[in-house]
């Protein structure tokens, strides 16, 4: 588990080329759904949950949930929400599966899931391919991503990266924001080796040839943590504000919206509720993910859990909130790298319309 942050990273990178193919044989199954807003047709609040409310909720059936990469911190919420009934409340019978090697957007895209954890990066490049793909909501609401190292390398900032190898997975984002971030300090990303690092292990490969890796604090750093190792840090936010996006994020279809509404309001309010419960009990809701998940390291899911719960809504109105200008922002810093061709539809690729208002104290239903 410790690779998870770059691993997952790559598969980000494998799911795109997969969501490529599909959109090059014409084979999706969801483009009746149509390519207009990704809120339109849905139903009335609340209209999915009236148990939440003393109710009886409508029987809405069995959906199929699968993860963006093996279970762990992110997935907490879905996790207590399966543990504490919060979607079986609202009528609803969640399978929570994991990836295959294709990824779970492909998934989301053909039908072949209901709902889907994925990134805005992949969302975004399986948008610019037709793929019908929306966010439903952010899990994490800040990037909590970026370039670690042993402290010994002394990589402090991004100019320190000149001289040193960064292992990654071999795709041009990679490239395009570690050279972002060094012209902003007047660095050379040329001076930079880049080394496809495959499916090593961060605490291997950094033993080895790879001065520098992309990971998530939350599991890879709280690791290093455990192990005593000390890391350096050098996150993506602190250098450019669009590469504050969200990942990961919860994903459906422009069809499922459009076909069956109640049943994405139930699945978003009992993942809502589920990450609430984490955010106030983070302890209690590691002892979940660990009951589903046995053969996960406990100490690593407690400590991991306890960063990780403060930063699910942060300062957001909400949990699962998300914003216009962090959606058109990411996008136009790959249009500035060459990496996206295509203008989007931004309002397309995510909708707050199915977050549960209640919970926040908060009235109306607004796009931001």
């Amino acid at each position: 588990m410790g690779m998870l942050g770059k691993s997952w990273r790559g598969k980000v990178a494998a799911a795109v080329a997969a969501l490529l193919i599909l959109a090059g044989c014409g084979g999706n199954g969801n483009n009746e759904g149509g390519s207009g807003s990704a809120a339109a047709s849905p139903s009335a609040p609340g209209s999915a949950s009236a148990s939440a409310s003393g109710g009886h909720a409508a029987d809405l059936g069995k959906v199929k949930l699968v993860l963006d990469w093996t279970p762990n911190t992110n997935h907490t919420g879905l996790y207590v929400a399966a543990d504490q009934g919060y979607w079986k409340k609202r009528g609803l019978d969640v399978e929570i599966v994991l990836p295959p090697e294709s990824g779970a957007d492909q998934m989301v895209a053909t039908g072949a899931a209901d709902f889907g954890v994925g990134a805005q990066e992949g969302l975004t490049l399986a948008r610019e391919n037709d793929m019908p793909i929306v966010s439903l909501a952010a899990i994490i609401q800040h990037n909590t991503s970026g370039f670690a190292s042993p402290a010994d390398k002394n990589i402090k900032e991004p100019k320190d990266f000149e001289g040193h190898s960064y292992g990654g997975w071999g795709s041009p984002a990679e490239q395009a924001v570690i050279g972002s971030m060094m012209l902003k300090q007047g660095a050379d990303v040329n001076k930079v080796k880049f080394v496809n690092a495959g499916t090593a292990d961060f605490f291997t490969a950094v033993q080895k040839d790879i001065d520098f890796e992309w990971i998530f604090y939350a599991w890879t750093g709280i690791e290093a943590e455990q192990r005593g190792i000390k890391l350096n840090m050098v996150y993506l936010s602190d250098f450019d504000k669009r590469l504050d996006y969200y990942t990961p994020v919860l994903t459906t279809s422009e069809k499922m919206i459009k076909d069956k509404p109640d049943v994405v309001r139930a699945f978003v309010e009992g993942a809502s509720e589920g990450y609430q419960y984490a955010i106030d009990h983070p302890s209690e809701a590691a002892d979940m993910l660990i009951k589903a998940n046995p053969d996960l390291n406990a100490d690593l899911v407690k400590a991991s859990q306890a960063w990780l719960s403060p930063k699910y809504k942060d300062d957001a109105s909400r949990w699962g909130e998300q914003k216009r200008e962090v959606w058109s922002g990411y996008a136009e810093f790959l249009k500035e790298n060459k990496l996206l061709t295509k203008d989007l539809d931004y309002d397309a690729m995510f909708t707050n319309d199915f977050l549960p208002q209640a919970l926040n104290h908060m009235q109306g239903r607004t796009r931001t």
